[in-house]
């Protein structure tokens, strides 16, 4: 099976600080994927990388064995969701309306949503638990609210690919497991690629098919929860003493702090 996404030797920085510093990686079609690593590692930017929001310095990245930046904007939109780690807004837009905006790869330009793109708004503000606040103005909504009207609209987008930075951060946890199981239906069900950035080691590891841990700028570690999640690679990685263990309950690994 070919790669969705090659990178090849990427590099990227901010000035004189190194984000992402020779990285190298593949991601398959159909999987869902879990970035995780300490603070400042570089995996926002990586996802940044990934979606052509940034331009490498140096190396390449290839999309579908196409090099990304030969991609349209429109084609883009078309192939990739993202739910950024900020989203600010200071136009009183509706919830529904910014759901909506999910849609607009799809239409005609000036062209008015048809009866699939309500319906497919409508289905995902349902799963994502943001009907309720249709119509209130994205500026009266709280953090969490808000995270999940941008998650909402990225399941909208219909996108083969979705690319989440921290889409948990600001949510209670109902609403963590919430959107991570959506995600992971998308998975499953449609067949889509996940690859999310998470801070939440366990619950990385409950959702996850692969995990690829970064630090300082680079691949630290690569592999299924079990392969990953080693009492060495926490204490090396995240400096913390911790012990492993299979939960019968999901057949996965998971990390119990000492």
């Amino acid at each position: 099976m070919s790669p969705l996404f090659s990178v090849q030797d990427v590099r990227f920085s901010y000035g004189d600080c190194v984000a992402v510093d020779g990285l190298s990686v593949q991601f398959s079609p159909g999987l869902f994927y879990g970035i995780i690593g300490p603070n400042g590692c570089g995996k926002s930017t990586f996802i940044d990388l990934l979606i052509g929001h940034l331009k490498p310095s140096a190396g390449a990245i290839q999309y579908r064995q196409k090099a990304l930046f030969d991609y349209t904007k429109t084609e883009i939109a078309r192939e990739m969701a993202l739910v950024p780690q900020n989203f600010y807004i200071n136009f009183p837009f509706s919830a529904g309306e910014v759901v909506m905006m999910g849609r607009y790869p799809h239409m005609r330009r000036f062209a008015r949503p048809s009866e699939k793109d309500v319906r497919i708004v409508s289905e995902v503000m349902g799963l994502t638990d943001t009907a309720a606040f249709t119509n209130r103005p994205v500026t009266q909504l709280s953090g969490g609210e808000r995270q999940r009207v941008i998650f909402a609209r990225a399941l909208a987008q219909k996108a083969p690919t979705m690319l989440l930075d921290e889409a948990t951060s600001n949510l209670d946890i109902h609403h963590a497991f919430l959107v991570m199981s959506t995600a992971a239906r998308a998975v499953q069900k449609d067949r889509r690629t996940v690859i999310a950035v998470l801070q939440d080691i366990n619950m990385a590891a409950a959702y996850c098919d692969r995990l690829m841990v970064m630090n300082r700028g680079r691949v630290a570690a690569f592999g299924t929860a079990a392969e990953v999640l080693t009492p060495g690679m926490l204490r090396e990685e995240f400096r913390i003493d911790a012990k492993v263990y299979v939960e019968p309950s999901l057949d996965r690994a998971q990390v119990v702090c000492r």
